[in-house]
């Protein structure tokens, strides 16, 4: 944990949690070193779901997501989200499939709000849920890539803790910005003091120079943008001016017009919105100019607010260098080509800017309303049309807004990971946007009612909502200009309001005016389009049952009654690091690490299986041999026969510890 001068503290933090009951949110403090909170629970591989993409047709139009591969190389996991994120970390397969390999992570996990909602028991103590929350944070860390990023979804009870807490783990340079989601589309009147809007989202990197994707533009976005003027990129009239005169005194002089030849000036208090050289360079385009200092302090002075001594005196003009005669006919011959960046309205008398149309989408803002990615009600009502004949998930969250946090932090291909899954909405968006993904839920109920039918849909192109298909869009009709700063949504509600004003009035539903009023607003929706058809599957886990134990009454850890056959083999292979072998290669050992062979036996260890043992090893080959029994003898037997080879008694010799910190 990096080193911070502001650290958080709260009640037993040098503690470790396990769970007091399997599937539930409870927890018993225990010692870092107990066993129980130590052990490395293996992966049990279960069915794998698998889904056939849907042709395309004539009906619908498609976007490029519709076209990406379903991936298939997805994990669905039942456990407990500490237990499944030790896992990732430790088991050597999927250490090496995982650790540093994921682009970006988004947890939602239990708000601490003391409430109970039906599918998540959300009422944990402060610190106990920063405990929780720090273990898997942790863990979380060693799994992120150098340029991926994690994504905390709170709500206010707990935001400002854990931001220190974040800051602890990733370091404080790590911190990019907390978004607030507006998840309520209308208030909330039975509140005791406020009606509660947002909720917030915490984004660190795992390292300071992470770069974001920007947001695509839509087609509504673009439709403000024209070429009158038949320039080759589209653009906006922008003011020639900014805010900041007094500041900016050196982007405060006169520019002469080429069609009057009067000297014109920003408005008070204001400067010219581009640098002189990229203005010279701009008005160059109408006829000649040159740089030249005036006697014209007193107008400057006003602009800049401040008296004619104070202003900035060595300021050059941008004066036209022919006569205005021989300006004006330049001037008007450029009018009939594609203006300069920098232009003339008003007969001359006003200078704008060209503002082009942006290249590579829009820099993401840190308030997003449920109108651009939806709002609990959405979310809510996306769930119970995937399940309408079950009780609507207490907590969902809108797949626009899965969509755009995916979007920003992470590329088709790349692994996106959620260890509080709940209705699978993280896994559904980043399935249905072509990224492979990692989830996994502890409550069994949730699991089987919502998360895994959910995918299971998904795949089979049988969840037609959330962000599987895009309505169309509203945008100008084909002949229509709408002015700046009106959109065709703007448009398409005064049309509408129009329309009810006059409903009772024959003569104005006939009105000339009316009808040009109408024209001039005219708009229209693109073709709905589709993005995703389905495909693609994913492989279903549980986490395999507990093999250690520690009884506080003897003080000792034990073997549980699960600690048996394959069971104790993989359970004994994660916690020792160890790669599983296949079985049905015939090979005697069970796994492998190095040139280091393991070989678990559910009984007792004798010079017997040692001998056989050695004598299928090769020169350089070491055994770890690990047994529930082991007979006098054996342990020198092995060092003996198999140089560096060792004997590992069960469960003594993998985990050593006793409540009063000695070992055995």
């Amino acid at each position: 944990m990096a080193q911070q001068r502001l650290q958080l503290t709260w009640f037993n933090k040098d503690k470790a949690l396990i769970p007091t009951e399997t599937g539930k949110y409870g927890y018993t403090w225990v010692d870092p070193s107990d066993p129980r909170y130590c052990e490395t629970h293996a992966l049990v591989m279960d069915d794998y779901v698998h889904g056939v993409q849907t042709p395309k047709s004539d009906e619908f139009a498609y976007s490029e997501r519709a076209d990406l591969a379903p991936q298939d190389d997805n994990l669905m996991i039942l456990g407990e989200s500490g237990d499944v994120l030790e896992a990732l970390t430790r088991v050597p397969e999927l250490a090496e499939k995982y650790v540093g390999k994921v682009k970006l992570i988004y947890i939602d996990p239990p708000f601490n709000t003391a409430q109970t909602f039906a599918s998540y028991e959300d009422n944990l103590e402060h610190s106990i849920w920063l405990t929780m929350m720090r273990d898997r944070l942790l863990n979380m860390k060693r799994l992120l890539a150098a340029d991926g990023s994690i994504w905390v979804h709170l709500d206010q009870v707990e935001v400002h803790r854990m931001r220190l807490l974040l800051d602890e783990t990733f370091g404080a340079d790590c911190f990019v910005t907390e978004v607030i989601w507006g998840k309520a589309d209308t208030s909330r009147n039975d509140a005791k003091q406020f009606s509660v809007d947002q909720d917030y989202l915490c984004v660190y990197s795992k390292r300071p120079e992470w770069g974001v994707n920007r947001l695509l533009r839509t087609a509504a976005q673009d439709s403000i943008y024209k070429n009158p003027d038949g320039d080759r990129v589209p653009w906006i009239a922008k003011p020639g001016h900014a805010p900041g005169a007094a500041t900016h005194q050196g982007m405060v002089y006169a520019i002469q017009s080429p069609f009057t030849g009067e000297l014109l000036y920003p408005p008070k208090g204001g400067c010219w919105r581009l640098g002189q050289d990229a203005m010279l360079d701009g008005l160059n385009g109408w006829a000649r100019y040159e740089r030249r200092i005036l006697d014209d302090a007193q107008e400057r002075a006003f602009v800049c607010g401040v008296s004619a001594e104070d202003v900035r005196p060595d300021v050059s003009a941008l004066v036209l260098s022919d006569d205005i005669h021989v300006a004006r006919r330049h001037a008007e011959r450029a009018l009939e080509s594609p203006w300069p960046s920098v232009f003339f309205i008003n007969r001359g008398k006003r200078i704008q800017v060209k503002g082009y149309l942006p290249e590579g989408g829009t820099t993401p803002r840190t308030i997003w309303s449920f109108s651009d990615v939806g709002s609990n009600r959405n979310s809510k009502a996306e769930i119970k049309r995937l399940f309408p004949d079950s009780d609507a998930f207490s907590t969902p969250k809108p797949e626009r807004l899965l969509e755009r946090i995916i979007h920003i932090g992470s590329n088709p291909g790349d692994i996106v990971l959620d260890v509080f899954a709940g209705s699978g909405t993280t896994a559904a968006v980043a399935q249905k946007m072509g990224r492979r993904w990692v989830t996994c839920e502890l409550l069994e109920s949730t699991f089987t009612t919502f998360t895994r039918p959910r995918l299971e849909k998904v795949v089979n192109d049988e969840d037609p909502g959330g962000i599987t298909r895009t309505k169309g869009e509203r945008i100008p009709a084909d002949d229509v200009d709408l002015p700046e700063g009106v959109s065709a949504e703007d448009a398409a509600i005064f049309t509408s309001v129009l329309n009810k004003l006059i409903a009772d009035d024959p003569a104005l539903k006939k009105s000339a005016d009316v009808k040009t009023l109408k024209a001039a607003a005219k708009t229209r929706r693109t073709k709905d389009v589709v993005n995703w058809r389905g495909g693609g599957g994913f492989q279903v886990a549980h986490l395999s049952p507990a093999c250690f134990d520690y009884d506080p009454d003897l003080d000792r850890v034990m073997l549980t009654a699960e600690a048996t056959g394959e069971t104790l083999v993989e359970s004994v292979a994660a916690n020792l690091g160890f790669r599983l072998l296949h079985p049905d290669d015939d090979y005697i050992f069970d796994a492998q690490r190095g040139n280091s062979l393991l070989k678990v036996i559910d009984g007792v260890a004798t010079i017997e299986i040692v001998d056989s043992l050695v004598s299928h090893v090769t020169p350089g080959e070491t055994i770890v041999l690990a047994a529930t029994s082991v007979m006098d003898g054996v342990r020198e037997h092995l060092r003996r026969s198999c140089r560096g080879s060792r004997v590992v008694a069960l469960p003594d010799d993998v985990f050593h510890y006793t409540e009063d910190g000695e070992t055995r």
